[in-house]
């Protein structure tokens, strides 16, 4: 069973006639409002082609305005504009760049610190290409002074300042450390000055005693000395009771009578 029918039948051939004779032709005995349905298949057509061709203008406006702005085009698709790269490949270069000047800064103190001196560490940033660069970092150093010993902590300062100051351009931090390694070794030479005074002073009495020390012995030699030569007699004084001794007989007294 065939719901409606499947025959075809030939439509009527439109009129070619305006509309002006057909209503002039109408029997005066025909209503106005048959007169108008007669004339409703004429006028009908032009606002349906007016629909039309203002949707033709329509898809023929979307491509022109898609090749007018094809930026537009593939932000609304997802990638970014030549505008936006340029941005992009800006920060990016700032970025490498100051990741170079971080890493030599820091490695500058690291090296020349030595055995002081710590190992750099640093902060990131991640750029618009998903890497990360350094930004900022800094190095740990040994500035304390040595106790009791002055002229190792003096060493000690020279090499924190010239590890403090081995960057092209210090910052203020590095030139705050250089400043108190110089505090430092002022203390160091007052220090190592006084200990001098004292070693020189301990050595001169320790020389001073030495010769109190030799000086006794000698004195009582000479004593013993000048008391021997006090109980010899002297050379002449032998010499003479040398002479006395060796003399004759003394010759008998003659008296003469006259």
């Amino acid at each position: 069973m065939q719901i409606g029918g499947a025959t075809s039948y030939p439509a009527p051939a439109a009129s070619l006639l305006p509309a002006r004779p057909l209503t002039s032709s109408v029997s005066l005995d025909v209503s106005p409002d048959i007169t108008r349905a007669a004339q409703a298949p004429v006028t009908a057509g032009q606002p349906l082609a007016d629909e039309q061709s203002a949707s033709a203008r329509e898809e023929a406006d979307k491509p022109t305005d898609s090749s007018a702005n094809p930026d537009k085009s593939k932000a609304a698709q997802g990638e970014p504009s030549p505008e936006q790269q340029r941005l992009e490949q800006l920060e990016v270069a700032k970025l490498v760049s100051r990741d170079q000047e971080v890493r030599t800064h820091e490695q500058a103190h690291a090296a020349v610190g030595g055995q002081y001196a710590g190992a750099p560490t640093y902060t990131y940033e991640r750029g618009p290409d998903g890497k990360r660069y350094a930004v900022g970092g800094e190095v740990g150093i040994d500035a304390g002074a040595l106790p009791n010993d002055p002229e190792a902590t003096l060493r000690k300062m020279e090499v924190v300042i010239r590890a403090a100051l081995a960057p092209a351009e210090p910052s203020a931090q590095d030139r705050q450390v250089a400043a108190q390694a110089q505090a430092q070794m002022t203390e160091a030479r007052a220090q190592l000055a006084q200990q001098q005074s004292s070693e020189a002073q301990s050595a001169s009495e320790a020389r001073a005693e030495q010769r109190n020390k030799n000086k006794e012995p000698n004195d009582g030699a000479d004593q013993s000395a000048a008391a021997t030569q006090q109980d010899r007699p002297s050379s002449s004084s032998l010499d003479l009771y040398k002479q006395l001794s060796g003399l004759q007989e003394p010759a008998p007294v003659v008296d003469l009578v006259a």
